[in-house]
């Protein structure tokens, strides 16, 4: 390390336990992405409901001539059946959480295409709610290994 450092060694065992049960916590994390994943999942729904972007902006409304022609959900955005909604998932590992679709065109609504007329549509992102849903998780994710 460059210019000044210390080493810290904690003599007291209670503070020393506690970090070691908080690394043993962190070794393994799929638990807690696995809930972070569930909890998206379902503010993404409620986005989805409301055709709103993460930031909570609406999304930008359909062009008459597309909502004319769409036979079923004409009056609603990126929903015809519900196939893009429907592929939303994650995946979480050890150390990280995923989230996302599969499906090629979901990047084409979430930032657009210029080239075919079609505005950006983010649905995919985290919110100041899920932010906090995150830290609270994460909070009593590590609250448990010092409880335990």
């Amino acid at each position: 390390m460059a210019g000044a450092s210390i080493q810290v060694d904690f003599q007291d065992q209670a503070i020393q336990q506690a970090l070691d049960k908080l690394i043993d916590r962190s070794d393994d994390m799929s638990e807690l992405f696995e809930a972070i994943g569930i909890s998206l999942e379902g503010s993404h729904d409620d986005r989805w409901d409301a055709q709103q972007s993460p930031d909570g902006s609406p999304w930008a409304p359909l062009r008459p001539r597309t909502q004319a022609r769409k036979k079923r959900n004409a009056d609603k955005i990126l929903t015809l059946d519900g196939f893009l909604r429907d592929s939303l998932a994650f995946n979480a590992g050890r150390d990280s959480l995923e989230f996302g679709t599969n499906l090629i065109y979901g990047a084409t609504h979430q930032f657009g295409a210029d080239d075919r007329n079609i505005p950006a549509r983010p649905f995919l992102g985290i919110s100041d709610d899920d932010e906090a849903m995150i830290e609270e998780t994460l909070h009593d994710y590590l609250a448990l290994a010092l409880a335990e």
